[in-house]
């Protein structure tokens, strides 16, 4: 009877170690997961940054007039993409 019991303690003792860790490794994937979220919002900024610095670079180059034919291209095809856009958004304003 008393190696049952036993048994039944270290098998208590066992479920209760893994309690534990199982909370522990939640808290951890909670942490985690909010890393993921900050890391995700901070390459969003970056990567609205490095847009908003290219668009930059090609004024500049254009308005330097250091512009190659393919950058001219390139340029070109923002602002009349920008166009369209605003073209369109008015369109819509309008209706």
């Amino acid at each position: 009877m008393s190696n049952l019991s036993e048994n039944i303690n270290r098998i208590n003792a066992k479920l209760q170690q893994l309690l534990k860790q199982y909370q522990l490794m939640q808290k951890e994937n909670e942490q985690l997961t909010q890393s993921i979220k900050e890391l995700k919002t901070a390459q969003e900024a970056n990567m609205l940054r490095i847009s908003q610095m290219e668009q930059q670079a090609g004024i500049l180059k254009s308005a330097a007039g250091k512009m190659n034919e393919k950058d001219k291209k390139i340029f070109e095809q923002q602002i009349n993409q920008y166009i369209k856009e605003i073209d369109k958004s008015i369109g819509l304003l309008s209706e």
